[in-house]
């Protein structure tokens, strides 16, 4: 597992794609922080830039450094939610800016799986999220399923847990700041 944290990081730092094993679906990711990237994602998706996209952080630390006001309600999702839950947060900071809604959120899961957070915690930086298919095709739900496009247009491919199969993606809520708590994806 160190080899592949090194790997992929030495990947991002050069502003390149990943396809790794998430708590959810196989993900193509990059560094949120780096609009370029963030860019590259989107042209290999062939997803409109006003589709956000997830981002992955490896704790309520690294949450807090991104979102400057967190309603009480979401450490309790984070703690309690049965399976991966996304949070869409109000007035993200320190990110790309192409990464931001249009109406100033993000959305922003606490990685589960041991290889994101150990990952993410040793970059330093969240990392985006998003299914490995192209928008509006069926979401892989093994490394088997994944296109050849898409395995052709990332960068580095995660060598670990590619035997897993039936990943299903996260439960999207949205939390204002005030506590309010909208379903968006079960």
């Amino acid at each position: 597992m160190i080899e592949e944290i090194n790997n992929a990081i030495a990947t991002l730092n050069k502003g390149g794609l990943l396809l790794y094993p998430t708590d959810t679906v196989w993900g193509i990711g990059c560094d949120a922080t780096n609009a370029d990237a963030v860019a590259k994602v989107y042209q290999l998706k062939r997803r409109p830039d006003a589709k956000a996209l997830i981002c992955l952080v490896s704790d309520e630390a690294m949450l807090e450094r991104h979102i400057p006001e967190i309603a009480d309600v979401a450490y309790d999702v984070i703690d309690l939610a049965t399976k991966p839950t996304t949070i869409i947060y109000d007035n993200p900071t320190g990110v790309a800016k192409n990464l931001v809604a249009e109406d100033n959120t993000l959305a922003i899961r606490v990685a589960s799986d041991e290889f994101c957070r150990k990952l993410i915690r040793k970059f330093g930086k969240p990392l985006v999220s998003t299914s490995a298919n192209i928008s509006g095709m069926p979401t892989p739900q093994s490394y088997t399923e994944i296109s050849d496009e898409i395995l052709k247009g990332v960068d580095y491919i995660v060598n670990l847990h590619r035997e897993k199969k039936g990943g299903q993606p996260s439960s999207i809520i949205r939390i204002s700041k005030n506590g309010v708590v909208k379903v968006i994806r079960k």
